[in-house]
């Protein structure tokens, strides 16, 4: 299904989308059944509105494939393993296989020991977090995500050189009637790949994500390398973005800090990107049910609760992103029309067919 939006976007059935995407990951070298599944996830990505981890990063998937920079047939691998941890090194392949690789280690592990870490090295971007967040809720299992974002847009608190990232953190919490609560966020106040969807849609950035190296304000997301992003509470987001980084990238021998490459203008060098997943097992705990039963209650008590003058709804995290889903499901997911012409050029490039 291909639409024309009021917004100047092209709007396109998620079945649609995951197909092209495949057909471009495969046609650059990727088995088949390995397109697939990361296509599969680069859609999910657009279809609950995390646009900026979408298809809009296939043209920088493909060029550092191309460029010998991501390892088309990886051997993704356990390096060191017990009862309930392990590290996977994932050769180099594309992200989404090797996070993927990891959350199926973590839930078979969770499922025996009641709660499993697996993190990862020699991985690359995966996508929004939430995507492996909401992997173990069809376990009834809870999921805790950690990621070393992909480039250093983030300098320490009170400095100026860029020597951490994004560095998101996810959470998925199944619920019984209720959606579950799923928090993905970044430690800055906005995730870079929001400022590149800003960028290729023309619009501004709101006051408050980025300031410019004498700690301006910066709202135009073309002169983005002209400042860095701001953490979240200030010192306390910069905390969290340093703890998150050793836990998703120090401890399994991954990236941090000036090891990290930026892939945004390095097709070639290995990132070496660390992610982590921990898996907690309901039924370790008790009877599932009854945990979602409280979720349930706790959730409805949180959106029933007395709103400020002007506040129409309070929502749980999650709650929008899945609106969303069901939205697009029936419409159509939201590309903008710059977006679809460069990823025409780009099918025209790999002599595959147009995506609208």
């Amino acid at each position: 299904m291909t639409t024309t939006a009021k917004n100047d976007s092209v709007l396109i059935d998620e079945a649609a989308l995951s197909r092209f995407i495949a057909l471009a990951l495969e046609k650059v070298g990727l088995p088949a059944s390995d397109a697939a599944q990361v296509a599969r996830l680069m859609a999910q990505a657009d279809a609950q509105g995390s646009d900026g981890h979408g298809v809009i990063r296939l043209p920088q998937y493909v060029r550092r494939i191309l460029a010998g920079g991501i390892n088309v047939r990886p051997n993704i691998r356990v390096v060191t393993e017990r009862a309930a941890m392990a590290v996977v090194d994932g050769d180099n392949g594309m992200g989404h296989l090797v996070v993927s690789r990891a959350v199926d280690i973590a839930i078979a592990k969770a499922a025996t020991a009641g709660v499993a870490w697996v993190g990862t090295r020699a991985s690359n971007h995966a996508g929004p977090a939430s995507l492996y967040a909401r992997m173990p809720m069809d376990h009834d299992m809870i999921g805790l995500y950690f990621a070393v974002g992909n480039a250093n847009h983030l300098p320490p608190w009170g400095g100026m050189e860029m020597l951490l990232s994004t560095n998101p953190i996810a959470a998925g919490i199944p619920a019984g009637e209720e959606s579950p609560v799923v928090l993905d966020m970044a430690t800055t106040v906005a995730a870079y790949g929001k400022v590149k969807a800003k960028a290729k849609r023309g619009e501004m950035m709101p006051e408050g994500w980025m300031i410019d190296r004498q700690g301006r304000p910066l709202t135009d997301p073309t002169r983005a390398e002209e400042g860095f992003l701001l953490p979240i509470g200030g010192h306390k987001g910069y905390g969290l973005a340093l703890v998150v980084g050793l836990l998703a990238g120090t401890l399994q021998g991954a990236a941090m800090g000036r090891e990290v490459v930026d892939f945004n203008h390095d097709d070639v060098t290995p990132t070496n990107t660390g992610q982590a997943i921990l898996v907690i097992d309901l039924k370790a705990f008790g009877d599932p049910a009854i945990f979602k039963h409280r979720v349930d209650v706790l959730v409805q008590d949180i959106r029933g609760a007395e709103r400020l003058p002007g506040v129409e709804r309070i929502w749980l995290p999650g709650e929008q992103s899945g609106q969303r889903r069901r939205d697009y499901a029936a419409t159509g997911i939201p590309v903008s029309a710059v977006l679809v012409r460069e990823l025409n050029e780009l099918a025209l490039s790999l002599s595959i067919a147009r995506l609208s």
